[in-house]
């Protein structure tokens, strides 16, 4: 451990001092801290929380907070290591993963990840959160350790290379598939337990604190994982060794830190008023509960929406970094300030989303969440609208991070405060699954979409030259057009849950 952390510290100070390496963090540890203690507090009358009950949910929502940030750094790892990946060329001299290749790693990992929930879902509501977030993190470990070794064999023509380089699109679609379902539980782990431990009405602020951590996750993956890449001492392998040795860390942490309910943890529980209030019949059936759930049309809507930021989200995040690579000789983007601090500022998008989101749902629309997600689409319509225009100009990177900040503020809405709303803390883990599931539906969507439309590097059949189309802007059209018509449907679909609030149960 020692070793590995002085390799670290070595590589951040190749080429700028520590301080340049690492104020960023610093600042952003600084602003999050702020902006947690400057979080409005709800009143929740005769439910008020003693300062115990308090200083204990903390300490067991921001270790799984911070694990569920470190499974992003092992999750857009990926997306880090694809430009080193393209400059490597196969026995026929393509990239050994280009536009295409990425597309379909992405695409049905993240099908994999959606469809998984079906699975960890009910497993969830049956075994608690504390045992999801910790068969997420451990199985992330192996998955990540593994993708790490093959890239070191790449590199380093070490045990299994031919195998390996002759067959990277298998074997990474095959490690990163496995990743991405043990991915799945994270998100399901922290909203199930946290369902537990936040009344109804003060969710929008946890969905403020949602968005949080999924901003520092995509800063930790993105620009952490660019200056491990970047490292001579370090170097690709270590983006995926090193979100391995992290989550081995919280894991451990989460085993002995994590409670289910504020009960385990020796303090009281309390009513919170959301859909399983009142419902103390007997369990039901996965079929029963997954039955009862997909004919709900407002949990229905809620993912017909997620599926809709799927799309967007990762058509902004994914892509922007390999469109500015791809085109810089023609437009500079990516030696711009928004390539080089890109995890920094989606970072800084998400918390201001994820903070506006939640404290209008809470203090304007007394917590109701539709209009929410209504406001940011509109927002995110207006970006595309703007970005199909602007794409090759200066002004594409404040754009994307401005509609990045919508689409991060309505994930953390829905996929992390409604779903405890409508799914209540018994079946939250079903809840979450079928949101969480169609965002990830969507991703994987996008992805087999954008590997089809984008530009890509091919062989001519009689010359056998490479024609590469990757470099032109014009051939990059598609990207910002096929956001257009998701966002108008994801708009359309928050505005009929505009007036939808949980409502109690009662045991028959």
């Amino acid at each position: 451990m020692h070793s590995t952390l002085a390799l670290f510290l070595g590589a951040a100070s190749e080429e700028t001092s520590l301080f340049e390496r690492f104020s960023p963090i610093l600042i952003l540890l600084v602003v999050v801290t702020f902006v947690i203690a400057r979080l409005p507090r709800v009143d929740l009358g005769e439910h008020k929380h003693s300062s115990a009950f308090r200083s204990r949910r903390v300490m067991n929502w921001l270790p799984l907070g911070l694990t569920y940030a470190f499974l992003y750094m092992g999750r857009y790892n990926l997306t880090v290591s694809k430009g080193k990946f393209g400059e490597m060329l196969d026995s026929s001299g393509l990239p050994m993963m280009g536009n295409a290749d990425f597309g379909s790693i992405f695409g049905i990992g993240t099908v994999v990840y959606g469809l998984s929930f079906l699975i960890n879902g009910p497993l969830t509501d049956r075994l608690g959160g504390k045992f999801a977030i910790l068969m997420g993190a451990g199985g992330a470990v192996v998955a990540n350790l593994f993708m790490g070794l093959a890239t070191y064999s790449l590199l380093n023509h070490g045990w299994g290379y031919q195998a390996i380089a002759n067959n990277f699109v298998l074997v990474f679609t095959v490690l990163y598939a496995m990743n991405m379902y043990f991915q799945s539980f994270g998100a399901v782990a922290i909203v199930k337990v946290n369902a537990s431990w936040f009344h109804i009405r003060e969710r929008g602020v946890f969905g403020a604190i949602f968005g949080i951590l999924i901003s520092l996750g995509v800063y930790f993956a993105y620009d952490i994982g660019a200056m491990i890449r970047d490292s001579e001492t370090l170097g690709l392998a270590w983006v995926f060794f090193m979100p391995a040795a992290l989550l081995t860390l919280f894991w451990i942490i989460d085993l002995f830190q994590v409670r289910n309910t504020p009960g385990e943890a020796g303090v009281e529980d309390f009513d919170l008023d959301d859909a399983s209030a009142d419902d103390d019949g007997e369990r039901k059936s996965v079929k029963e509960i997954f039955s009862a759930m997909l004919r709900n049309p407002v949990i229905l809507t809620i993912a017909g929406v997620e599926f809709c930021s799927g799309f967007l989200r990762q058509a902004i995040m994914q892509y922007y970094p390999i469109f500015a690579k791809q085109t810089n000789e023609a437009l500079f983007h990516y030696d711009g300030f928004v390539m080089k601090n890109w995890g920094l500022l989606l970072c800084c998008a998400g918390i201001l989303g994820g903070v506006f989101a939640g404290t209008i749902s809470d203090h304007v629309f007394k917590s109701r969440r539709g209009p929410v997600a209504a406001v940011l689409y509109g927002m995110m319509l207006l970006g595309g609208i703007v970005l199909c225009f602007t794409y090759q100009t200066s002004a594409v990177g404040w754009v994307v991070v401005f509609m990045s900040m919508a689409v991060i503020g309505v994930h953390g809405m829905l996929s992390g405060t409604a779903s405890m709303d409508f799914g209540g803390s018994k079946n939250v883990g079903v809840a979450v699954g079928i949101i969480d599931g169609f965002v990830y539906l969507g991703t994987g969507l996008m992805a087999l979409t954008y590997s089809i439309i984008l530009p890509k590097v091919e062989k001519d059949e009689l010359t056998g030259a490479l024609i590469d189309q990757t470099g032109d802007p014009e051939k990059w059209m598609a990207w910002p057009v096929a956001m257009l018509p998701v966002t108008a449907l994801g708009l359309f679909l928050a505005l009929r849950i505009w007036n939808a609030s949980a409502q109690r149960k009662t045991a028959s």
